[in-house]
């Protein structure tokens, strides 16, 4: 039997315009009861009746016949700037090498040595399943709905009101919740980069003998990050992705000759940190597994979207780069500087030396070019709410983009101390939105069509919901706890 699904609410608009798909012609696929190819769709009027498309190659309609003959949501995307698989890989990387790999010796701090290494390969491969889990459902609610592309937000909406008749009434509040979430996680992303970048260059110069307020560098900041968030377009950020991912990696490979001097022995640090502290370690894990937010948007602009999540496509290659230098950065960081980790590596450097100088100010760069990059996927969820109530839309989309980085200028000249609120962040909107939203759209996307195998899955969704879950209420619990009792004051602005 087909999967039977409601007609989708045309009341509210499915896909917002990011800046790069050509919509002139596709607000709606369905006009009319056709497709814009000709093929037809049948369906009831009735909000509460199945709504069934069925293609054929020559748009013949053919009764009960299941997925098969849905529409190609690839085939009906247009899209003005299209990207490589090249730079989609650049920004994959960009979108997660940032200031959360530079956290991992903190994290492992919390967690132990061999927790934190094994815990984060076990975490990688759970958020890099969870990201395939949410580009399918993408994939098979486009052909459900005859849509070329879903946000993040819509893929929620749909599955819901596709889903159990329970469910359909919450669908639009689904929407709401995660585009909220989004928001918290990406402008916290934002945050927590502007005030990486303004502690690193102040440690540089009072290396140079120019000691100022990491408030007067965030100050000075602003006029670069207001610039550089003008551009609407993501193919028009591709090389300050390059740029970043170049000089992020060369960072790195300095900040490794520091890492694997004079290391002490393995049993100089914790093996197993105490169960007070592993909330915070989940916490910066899942910050730094910072991607979930830019995966549909970059999956959404590719000029060719099968290759992202191929066994050997841009996803796996990107997640499984950016395991292996998370974990090997917690490993060596953790073992390196044990209990005097701080919240980002290059404040473990010494102050003295010249290299350690370069690291900050690559890794300053980097972030500073990645900003660009988080600030992206809020700007697709809260421009077009705020300029369909002005005239002229892109002036108004212009200033609410100055504002927002005002916004994030506030923020993070209050954060008080760097390490707790990237714990924060990651436990609060992270872990939500990588462990808790994927498999449960992946059940509510499945629900209409129930196979041999759901009880499978029904179990392994459900056990990654509970995991996701645990780690949001018990390190949202920690970090709060450690923020307000004040923390130790590593990596704060003063």
């Amino acid at each position: 039997m087909a999967p039977k699904f409601r007609d989708v609410d045309q009341t509210t608009p499915l896909l917002h315009d990011c800046n790069n798909n050509n919509n002139n012609n596709n607000n709606s696929n369905i006009n009319n009861g056709r497709l814009s190819n000709g093929s037809v769709v049948t369906g009831s009027t009735n909000s509460s009746a199945t709504a069934i498309v069925h293609l054929t190659a020559g748009g013949d309609r053919k009764a009960g016949k299941p997925g098969a003959l849905l529409p190609d949501p690839v085939a009906g995307r247009t899209l003005d700037h299209p990207t490589t698989n090249l730079d989609t890989l650049m920004h994959m990387l960009n979108g997660n090498l940032g200031t959360g790999i530079l956290a991992m010796p903190d994290a492992f701090k919390n967690a132990g040595l061999y927790v934190g290494f094994f815990g984060t390969l076990a975490m990688g491969v759970i958020c890099t399943h969870c990201m395939h889990l949410l580009v399918r459902c993408s994939h098979e609610l486009c052909r459900r709905y005859g849509r070329p592309s879903l946000s993040y937000a819509e893929v929620g909406y749909c599955a819901l009101d596709s889903g159990p008749r329970w469910a359909q009434p919450l669908a639009a509040s689904f929407r709401r919740l995660i585009n909220s979430f989004l928001l918290v996680m990406q402008l916290g992303l934002c945050c927590v980069y502007y005030l990486f970048v303004a502690v690193n260059v102040r440690e540089l110069l009072d290396y140079l003998g120019c000691p100022v307020p990491v408030l007067t560098v965030l100050a000075y900041l602003l006029v670069p990050l207001a610039a550089m968030n003008m551009v609407r377009s993501l193919k028009l950020l591709t090389p300050t992705s390059l740029v970043a991912s170049v000089l992020a990696i060369a960072g790195l490979a300095i900040a490794f000759l520091f890492l694997l001097q004079d290391l002490p022995h393995s049993g100089s640090v914790r093996p197993v940190s105490s169960w007070s502290t592993l909330p915070l370690y989940f916490g910066t894990v899942m910050y730094a597994f910072e991607g979930i937010g830019v995966v549909l948007p970059l999956e959404n602009n590719m000029a060719n979207p099968r290759d992202f999540i191929a066994w050997n496509g841009v996803l796996n290659t990107g997640m499984t780069i950016v395991v292996c230098l998370y974990s090997a950065v917690g490993f060596y960081g953790y073992l390196k500087y044990g209990e005097q980790a701080q919240g980002s590596v290059t404040l473990n450097l010494p102050n003295d030396a010249l290299l350690a100088q370069i690291v900050r100010l690559l890794m300053a760069v980097a972030v500073l070019a990645s900003y660009a990059l988080q600030f992206y996927v809020p700007m697709t969820i809260l421009a077009p709410a705020v300029t369909r109530h002005f005239r002229h839309r892109a002036l108004a989309e212009y200033g609410l983009r100055l504002a927002t980085v005002l916004l994030t200028f506030v923020l993070a000249a209050i954060i008080p101390n760097l390490g707790t609120f990237i714990s924060l962040v990651g436990a609060v909107s992270t872990s939500t939105l990588a462990l808790v939203f994927p498999p449960l759209i992946d059940l509510l996307t499945l629900w209409p069509a129930r196979t041999e195998r759901w009880r499978w899955t029904v179990l392994k969704d459900a056990l990654i919901i509970a995991f996701g879950a645990c780690g949001f209420f018990f390190g949202t619990a920690k970090s709060l706890a450690t923020i307000f009792a004040g923390g130790p004051p590593d990596g704060g602005i003063h």
